[in-house]
């Protein structure tokens, strides 16, 4: 596979103690999956149950800093590392080498439902949130109203959430993690929770946190935002860091790896 330097990309600059808000320094996951088959007698008894697992190396040895204040985009293919790397910077998942740092507090919006309890209605599930990510009952007490408002769901909060729709999931979900005031925010794929009109939303409020210099780490299969919202962008593949550098020679790069054309479908959903 090409390395940074064969796509033409310069390797990813390191930037001084007090310009970083996250650094990811030669880290490498890996995890276990089960292999599709049934477990058998002769297996049980032999004590190799090992045998059905196969190790996954899902990121590898992936370098990068991301500016205090500036807003990395992230793309890739399925299956490229992406949505692992977002729950390793969050502290969800141990890298098994290397090393993250950073620095200030994280709000994270990860795949549908992460974080939240189903048995819990959606108020105790915003408390309990709010309290984990730091804040103290007075200020939940007044970003209530306004996490409620924005997810447009103020007949449902003292629902239990394993009612809710996926859709009901995913506006609470963004609600939350964009009303915590993080220093970092760190969001999978978040932009395109909800409707149409909810996703114009979303991505207006993004805009808003952009202007407030957050630091945002921003996975997402529509280049089209990634263009427009960030100022560095890293694409993965297989695990590897292909490149990093500007937004549109990123995504140029991605796009004619793909063999696509930057039209307007590729740009909304690759």
């Amino acid at each position: 596979m090409p390395s940074a330097s064969e796509t033409g990309a310069p390797a990813p600059a390191r930037l001084g103690d007090d310009e970083f808000a996250i650094r990811v320094e030669d880290v490498s996951v890996t995890y276990r999956t089960p292999l599709d088959r049934k477990p058998t007698l002769k297996g049980r008894l032999t004590r190799r149950q090992d045998s059905g697992y196969r190790e996954i190396e899902a990121v590898k040895h992936v370098t990068f800093d991301v500016r205090r204040g500036a807003v990395m985009g992230v793309m890739g293919a399925n299956g490229a590392g992406k949505s692992t790397l977002m729950r390793t910077v969050a502290g969800i998942l141990p890298p098994v080498s290397g090393r993250i740092e950073v620095v200030g507090r994280v709000s994270t919006l990860l795949s549908l439902g992460v974080g939240f309890n189903r048995d819990l209605t959606g108020r105790e599930n915003v408390m309990l949130g709010g309290l984990a990510a730091g804040l103290t009952r007075e200020a939940l007490k007044e970003r209530y109203d306004e996490i409620v408002a924005f997810a447009e769901l103020e007949d449902f909060m003292d629902m239990p959430m394993r009612t809710y729709s996926s859709g009901m999931y995913g506006r609470l979900g963004f609600s939350v993690a964009v009303n915590m005031e993080p220093d970092i925010l760190v969001i999978d794929e978040a932009l395109s929770v909800g409707d149409a009109r909810f996703r114009r939303k979303s991505f207006k409020k993004m805009r808003q946190l952009c202007k407030q210099d957050r630091t945002i780490m921003l996975v997402s299969h529509s280049l089209g935002s990634i263009l427009d919202l960030a100022d560095d962008a890293i694409w993965l593949d297989k695990g590897e860091l292909r490149m990093q550098g500007e937004p549109k020679a990123v995504i140029d790069s991605y796009a004619d790896f793909l063999g696509v054309e930057e039209d307007a479908v590729t740009m909304d959903d690759v």
